[in-house]
């Protein structure tokens, strides 16, 4: 009905008239609403007054609703079909204390026992995101059918408590209710969420039993479902099997592939969907930009940026957020605030996205500037928020604005968290203050774990505190012994200290435990394909033009001050062999292969899985500030 209609009041109904509701009963949710609300008037007897659409929920001065305050005082009788206009209301307009009010109008009257109506309840509630009031309703009912129980369901499962969902599904079925076609996707959804493929397989089996396997709103949850179960072979079988495809089957196959940062089949999978005809949504184009963020595609990402601007889609917070990860982790600051500021509307995801980029990046003014525009905008910061301009502080040295930004989530009722704690000790062993980071550690209010440790344990690294960076060493090893990392900077801490028979004891240990150190590797996109390089690597087909190259770059570098720090390095070896060790660490092989295969004056970005290496002046290098 469209905005303004006047609404007649009727004041009474015949009992034949609501016969025709019981049909409804077994009607899908979006049917039996649709159906209810077609009713024809002539079933009715109308009241002689009118109300306008706009007035349903509006207020009488004594506060309770105009609307209800007429049927109080007598001005006219209650109707179903009042119940149903005023219900739905609240629900698209996600007005909860109304929709409490009218509730309990509602059990006061005569048509309390109607199950349709008990329903719409149930999903009012949820829309509004209180499923406690949602789950009281629904135990509330004497009698409860098949919408019923979907409408709670979907709501646990919209709101991600997965395991009530599953719970009630079992309640379900178990009660001798068939599921319908909204039931099995809501409960495939919570099963995807649980990644639990042994519940996802038992629900397809239900589904097959059913008769819903075919049913494209069903196929599609459970391609989504084994997906998020990273079953991709089952996701695919099904995909495969549909003779009716949709953007949604598209959009979870898609996913599924992205979340395991295949970005390969995830672009070859988008060029079918439009090969096909299928026009890609906000959940395609996110999905593409995760991708790409996670295997540093950037061009393949601009690609597809620039597919979204052509077909005219704007710019939205959820599609906006991924594409500014993509373009923060990529390197590319300029393009992601390019994004941040286009977003049609800011959330909070946007500016906690934005703050990311600087902090990762060492841009410390920038976040703080950032993070108080967003304050000043009237958003509310949130935990990751001050994780963010916390990480931004530590990286670019603003101790005393670390610590004013710490306690200022008090002021905000927000409680620090293990990993503001970690920011903090980093922020501390940064700036060299080595002690005092052992003090903060022994005060926290909170068990410190292997993070906070390891935290100190980097920072006695960067300042060659030996005995300190042993005895965090030796915590770290107490609470997550398979970790290599904290192994590595003992023994390095021990190399740099000339101490060799210690980080002989490190390695063995290591050897005996069974830990063993991830092999470092970098990457850079060249068109694309994404080229990947690991230290010593001769398997490139370019290995002698590769090693030229960085044999001049060497030579160059050497002018103007590069000298190899040997001190962490292979100290089993004599200084020589550490030296030419060093010259094919893997992000040097990266970048000689790019300069041989990128124009002269394009932008080069070479990502890591681990830390770059800290060899003399080589990260000064290597960000081009020399």
């Amino acid at each position: 009905m469209k905005r303004g209609t006047r609404i007649p009041i009727f004041n009474r109904c015949t009992i034949s008239s609501f016969k025709n509701l019981k049909p409804l009963l077994s009607l899908s949710p979006r049917s039996y609403l649709s159906t209810l609300l077609s009713l024809q008037s002539e079933d009715f007897d109308q009241f002689s007054g009118v109300i306008q659409d706009n007035d349903l929920l509006k207020r009488a001065p004594n506060g309770n609703l105009l609307v209800l305050d007429h049927i109080d005082r007598g001005a006219m009788e209650p109707d179903a079909r009042l119940y149903v206009k005023l219900f739905k209301k609240c629900t698209y307009q996600g007005k909860l204390k109304e929709g409490q009010k009218i509730h309990t109008h509602f059990l006061a009257s005569r048509f309390q026992h109607y199950v349709v109506i008990r329903n719409m309840i149930i999903n009012m509630y949820a829309k509004c995101g209180d499923m406690e009031l949602a789950r009281k309703a629904f135990d509330e009912m004497t009698e409860r059918d098949m919408v019923s129980y979907t409408m709670l369901i979907t709501g646990y499962s919209q709101s991600n408590e997965f395991k009530e969902s599953l719970w009630l599904y079992l309640d379900m079925v178990t009660m001798g209710l068939q599921p319908n076609e909204f039931t099995f996707g809501s409960a495939l959804k919570s099963a995807g969420g649980m990644q639990s493929g042994a519940m996802g397989r038992g629900i397809h089996g239900t589904c097959v039993k059913c008769g819903y396997e075919k049913n494209v709103y069903v196929a599609s949850a459970l391609v989504d479902m084994y997906a998020r179960c990273n079953r991709m072979t089952e996701a695919e079988v099904i995909f495969d099997g549909l003779k009716s495809k949709n953007e949604v089957s598209w959009n979870g196959l898609i996913a599924g592939y992205a979340r395991r940062e295949d970005g390969h089949t995830v672009m070859q999978l988008f060029s079918e969907m439009k090969r096909g005809g299928f026009r890609p949504t906000h959940f395609t184009y996110s999905s593409i930009f995760a991708a790409c963020a996670s295997t540093g595609a950037l061009e393949q990402g601009k690609w597809v940026h620039a597919d979204m601007m052509k077909l005219g889609e704007p710019v939205t917070a959820f599609v906006g957020n991924t594409l500014l990860d993509m373009y923060g982790k990529a390197g590319s600051i300029k393009d992601a605030k390019k994004v941040f500021n286009r977003l049609v509307r800011k959330d909070i995801v946007s500016w906690n996205s934005m703050l990311t980029v600087y902090a990762h990046h060492g841009l410390g003014q920038e976040a703080v500037d950032l993070f108080e525009e967003m304050r000043a905008a009237g958003f509310q910061p949130n935990e990751i928020t001050f994780l963010c301009v916390l990480n931004a502080s530590s990286h670019a040295g603003f101790l005393d604005k670390g610590f004013y930004y710490f306690d200022m989530m008090r002021k905000y009722k927000l409680k620090p968290d293990i990993t503001h704690y970690v920011t903090i000790v980093d922020l501390l062993g940064r700036a060299g203050q080595l002690d005092r980071a052992e003090s903060f550690i022994r005060a926290m209010p909170i068990v410190p774990t292997a993070a906070v440790w390891k935290a100190l344990l980097g920072a006695c690294r960067m300042h060659k505190n030996t005995e300190l960076g042993a005895y965090a060493a030796e915590r770290v090893f107490e609470l997550d012994p398979h970790d290599s990392g904290p192994h590595m900077i003992l023994s390095n801490i021990y190399a740099s200290a000339g101490r060799s028979s210690d980080a002989a004891r490190v390695r063995k240990m290591m050897n005996e435990s069974g830990v063993k150190k991830e092999p470092a590797c970098s990457w850079v996109e060249i068109g694309n394909a994404v080229h990947v390089f690991v230290a010593n690597d001769d398997s490139h087909l370019q290995t002698e033009e590769i090693r030229k190259m960085w044999n001049k770059l060497r030579d160059g570098i050497t002018k103007i001050g590069y000298v190899p720090d040997t001190s962490h390095a292979l100290w089993f070896v004599d200084q020589e062999e550490r030296n030419e060790r060093l010259q094919n660490h893997c992000e040097k092989l990266a970048l000689s292969f790019a300069i041989l295969n990128v124009p002269v004056g394009t932008p080069i970005t070479i990502k890591k899985n681990i830390r770059v290496c800290a060899a003399g002046k080589w990260k000064e290098i290597m960000r081009g500030e020399s």
